[in-house]
């Protein structure tokens, strides 16, 4: 009698996350209990699916005479062990066929999972399969993503597993190509597809696998894959993805639906433990299973990191992910990044920068700028508006036991109409303490500030003066002929991210020191954070009255003492 081990394995794992001996989401737990209702749903004569062991299993059997191609387990020439999640999602996803006609049940897959719980060797594996083992005649089986990048690491993925696995290669007569896999037993191919390739029609899809949807911004590579499919029988299109910022993405309807989907699991659960909020939607050709944490769900516990992480204690480490949770506690800019990748919970992309709590302890009120005469000093101007606030900071640096420390003067101009017209009611009470310096009339007087860039260059070694060259290139040119060392600074992501993930860091840990200037405080708490896919983080402000003129002069200063000005593209949206 066959024992069907994969098949116990994943109704193990069921019963554990349904009795709650394995900490799940709502959504992990109505994917089972979907899948408990649809076993005892296909007794019924008018139920049109029902369950295959055999086909089930067939596919585990599979992945698990893959290699790992990375890590230690790869170094030491193991196999894929299948966990009791994995086992679930194949099991579940390959084993429902139509009563009549024999064809696969699930047509679409979503899984939503965290970083580093092995999805790309799932996808990579479940591919190959779908290449030889399917018995599907000529299948097409396609790596798809918005760039070439993305898309061949799925791809490069399978390609290192069949390279590894030389009897696979030889059954199935494998020819691994650059650009793909060739099968010759059943004239397949498979190969990574992108939205710049040469061209995306005429596919008949067999299998889609649509790595990070989250990062695609628009419906384009998921449409061509979701009509390329429709010409097969028993085609599945498998997106797999982490959360991500872009709620208005292909990624984030797909999660939404899926929720929809479960929450009618749910509703007809009379058990559920879950109050039902939200759209339902009934779709039997769709699975999908999202591991994340419940709202409310304290994202600084550690029982929420192992809740959102399957393979928790296997590929995902709790001291590593300890680390990086502690990073995030501490860093601001951090979080939204644990969030998404770790935690799988979609985030908005902007967020507040900096700890203003941390921010104000690191006031010394009896700092002078007169203690630093003589001293080494960088300086930046952010002067992007005329008619508005224009910012100057001054950056200097001691060694204190070794250790670099940054103090932080900051010089504001205004005009005067400004002054007297703004909403802004504190601009008279700054005006009047000195914290803002005004020129007369209607425009910033750029005289003003050429004459304190003369008077610093007097009273300190000016290495440079950063500055946008889209916003003060004449003034550049005047101060570079009274040799002033302008130092063009392109507003950038990539002259931003480094420097404000460093001012964040240096304010966190006091070594960065500041005089108390409202003003600078002001712009400071006015940053929000912006990140992008690439996790670069860059500042923001969400009302054009908030503004970050002196924050933006600060980073920029820094970004100055750190490395120097890059070249970019040129950053906008300030």
């Amino acid at each position: 009698m066959a024992s069907y081990p994969y098949i116990r394995k994943a109704q193990r794992y069921i019963k554990d996350v349904l009795s709650g001996k394995i900490p799940a989401s709502w959504q992990v737990v109505a994917a089972c209990r979907r899948q408990q209702q649809d076993l005892a749903r296909s007794k019924q004569k008018k139920w049109p699916y029902r369950f295959d062991k055999e086909e089930a299993e067939r596919v585990c059997r599979f992945l698990e005479l893959m290699p790992h191609i990375k890590g230690p387990k790869a170094r030491d020439g193991e196999l894929i062990e299948l966990e009791g999640w994995q086992c679930f999602i194949l099991t579940t996803v390959f084993g429902w066929l139509h009563k009549k006609t024999g064809f696969r049940r699930f047509r679409r897959s979503f899984i939503g999972v965290p970083r580093g719980n092995a999805k790309s060797t799932l996808s990579s594996g479940v591919a190959l399969f779908m290449l030889t083992a399917d018995g599907e005649p000529g299948p097409e089986v396609y790596s798809a993503a918005t760039t070439r990048d993305q898309a061949k690491i799925v791809f490069g993925d399978a390609q290192a597993m069949t390279r590894k696995t030389p009897p696979l290669a030889r059954k199935y007569g494998l020819d691994v190509q650059q650009r793909g896999i060739i099968s010759a037993c059943n004239d397949g191919i498979f190969r990574p597809l992108s939205r710049d390739a040469d061209t995306q029609d005429g596919l008949n899809i067999h299998f889609g696998c649509l790595d990070e949807v989250h990062a695609h911004k628009t419906r384009e590579v998921y449409d061509v894959v979701e009509t390329g499919a429709g010409k097969r029988d028993q085609s599945l299109i498998w997106a797999i993805t982490t959360a991500g910022s872009n709620r208005s993405g292909i990624g984030y309807e797909l999660w939404t639906y899926l929720e929809a989907v479960l929450r009618k699991v749910l509703a007809d659960w009379e058990e559920s433990p879950y109050p039902l909020k939200g759209d339902q939607a009934e779709d039997e050709q769709f699975f999908g299973i999202i591991y994340t944490i419940d709202d409310g769900d304290d994202w600084t516990d550690p029982a929420s990191w192992q809740k959102a992480n399957p393979n928790w204690g296997v590929s995902v480490m709790p001291d590593y992910v300890a680390g990086l949770a502690n990073k995030a506690m501490q860093l601001a800019s951090a979080q939204n990044n644990f969030k998404t990748k770790h935690l799988d919970v979609w985030v908005n992309a902007d967020q507040a920068w900096m700890d203003m709590q941390a921010w104000k302890k690191c006031a010394d009120y009896g700092l002078s700028i007169d203690d630093f005469a003589g001293d080494d000093c960088i300086e930046a101007l952010d002067l992007a508006s005329k008619i508005d606030l224009a910012s100057k900071i001054r950056l200097l640096q001691r060694q204190i036991d070794g250790v670099t420390h940054y103090y932080a003067f900051a010089t504001f101009y205004l005009p005067q109409r400004a002054v007297d017209e703004a909403a802004n009611a504190q601009y008279q009470g700054w005006a009047i303490d000195g914290y803002l310096q005004t020129t007369p009339g209607d425009v910033t007087d750029f005289e003003t500030v050429e004459a304190g860039l003369l008077e610093d260059k007097n009273s300190f070694s000016v290495t440079d003066v950063a500055y946008d060259p889209w916003q003060a290139t004449q003034l550049a040119q005047r101060m570079s002929e009274k040799d002033v060392p302008m130092r063009e600074y392109r507003q950038t992501v990539q002259n931003f991210s480094e420097a404000m993930k460093e001012l964040e860091a240096l304010v966190l840990s006091g070594r960065l020191h500041h005089d108390g200037n409202p003003v600078l405080e002001w712009c400071i708490s006015n940053v929000v954070c912006h990140t992008d896919a690439k996790d670069n983080i860059y500042p923001r402000k969400e009302r054009v009255e908030n503004k970050i003129d002196g924050a933006v002069s600060l980073i920029m200063a820094l970004g100055v003492a750190l490395h120097g000005a890059e070249q970019g593209f040129v950053y906008e949206g300030m």
